[in-house]
């Protein structure tokens, strides 16, 4: 069985996002997505406060039929990179990310670098791309402004045969599920959904709308909303 799973979305907890994770799990529900991870950049503190409220579960089993992975984007020397099914400490910005990366698979969980063509955004570059140990890549990322910088990653990523995802990267949960990537595990829960990356993925290609764009772009560039912490 195939799951629909947004593996990089944004709350409230990242500096530019504006949505609640509450907000974000019901709008998930509503767009039919099995569940999506959570990747704050460099903080863990919004998936500390789904558990703490009983939405997210240390064990990795999904709550009411939702799950919600753990996860963080760390933004390392070289550029951004995806953590999932982890709880990392804050402050790891600026980290080598093959550092980040021995930290993930200590925890079990699987390292992806974020749109790791596009320049404008902080991707880590194909010279250190050669050198890390990572997991995945992900080849579409909804909110890359240019077409090419996904078809890189893809090539890329068929060149070494590297497993695959696409996500939203959504900052407000009005995007949350644009993109996705559908898993082919034998059951809801975090462990399973990880292990199964491997085994070959589905995915859903579609870029954010001018409007989710746009929207996006201004939270960005002038960080209205003061950053939650928990």
């Amino acid at each position: 069985m195939g799951f629909r799973i947004d593996p990089h979305v944004h709350s409230f907890f990242s500096g530019d996002g504006s949505s609640s994770p509450e907000s974000l799990i019901a709008s998930a529900k509503r767009k039919g997505l099995h569940g999506f991870a959570l990747t704050d950049h460099n903080t863990c503190d919004g998936c500390r406060y789904l558990r703490d409220r009983g939405a997210l579960r240390e064990d990795g089993e999904p709550v009411e039929g939702f799950l919600v992975i753990p996860g963080v984007e760390v933004s390392t020397a070289e550029g951004h990179l995806l953590c999932l099914g982890v709880w990392l400490p804050n402050g790891l910005k600026g980290t080598p990310a093959a550092e980040v990366i021995e930290m993930v698979k200590s925890q079990g969980g699987i390292a992806i670098p974020a749109h790791p063509y596009d320049r404008t955004r902080a991707g880590i570059r194909e010279t250190v791309l050669q050198t890390l140990n990572m997991d995945g890549l992900e080849v579409f990322n909804a909110a890359t402004a240019l077409k090419r910088h996904n078809d890189s990653a893809l090539e890329y990523a068929k060149s070494r045969s590297l497993p695959m995802t696409a996500g939203s990267d959504a900052h407000h949960c009005g995007a949350i599920g644009q993109s996705y990537t559908v898993f082919p595990a034998e059951k809801l829960s975090t462990p399973a959904i990880l292990a199964s990356l491997s085994q070959g993925t589905e995915l859903h290609c579609k870029r954010l709308n001018f409007r989710q764009s746009l929207r996006k772009t201004l939270q960005n560039w002038f960080r209205i909303r003061k950053k939650h912490t928990y």
